[in-house]
């Protein structure tokens, strides 16, 4: 899974890109116990996402380049009511996908983050042209407002 994350998003090239090191994964979980999910098997992880609530001023900061998605994260302030929500990593091994299950897992994360947000916006940085399309089915399946960088 890993080396997939690697291959499509080149994190380790890119430090103002999100690296999930502990530190982030300790504030994404103080933002909304919903930020990082996964399906697995026996094996291990099939898909992986990384979803960011966050604020409509800082989501419009991202878009406009801003500030960096490392900076969306450290910016974004923890126990407040977020209206908007990053789309920041969706990964699914071949062997998982086409089978409705990253959709599934995605709107489950939603529903969630529902419970006590207010959501409005879903925004995306696009890497591959089936994320892009998986973003735009979620904002129609969802209601949100589709904002893509």
């Amino acid at each position: 899974m890993l080396t997939l994350i690697d291959e499509v998003f080149a994190t380790r090239n890119d430090h103002d890109q999100i690296q999930v090191t502990s530190q982030d994964v300790k504030k994404l979980q103080q933002i909304h116990p919903q930020c990082l999910n996964e399906v697995s098997d026996e094996n291990g992880p099939l898909i992986w996402l990384l979803v960011i609530p966050t604020t409509a001023e800082l989501m419009h900061r991202f878009l406009a380049n801003q500030i960096s998605e490392k900076q969306l994260l450290n910016n974004t302030p923890t126990g407040v009511s977020y209206n908007a929500l990053y789309l920041c990593s969706v990964t699914t091994l071949p062997e998982a996908s086409g089978k409705g299950k990253t959709f599934q897992l995605c709107m489950q994360n939603i529903t969630e983050i529902r419970k006590t947000n207010p959501l409005e916006f879903l925004f995306v940085w696009a890497f591959t042209k089936a994320g892009e399309a998986l973003a735009k089915k979620i904002a129609h399946a969802s209601h949100l407002k589709l904002l893509i960088k």
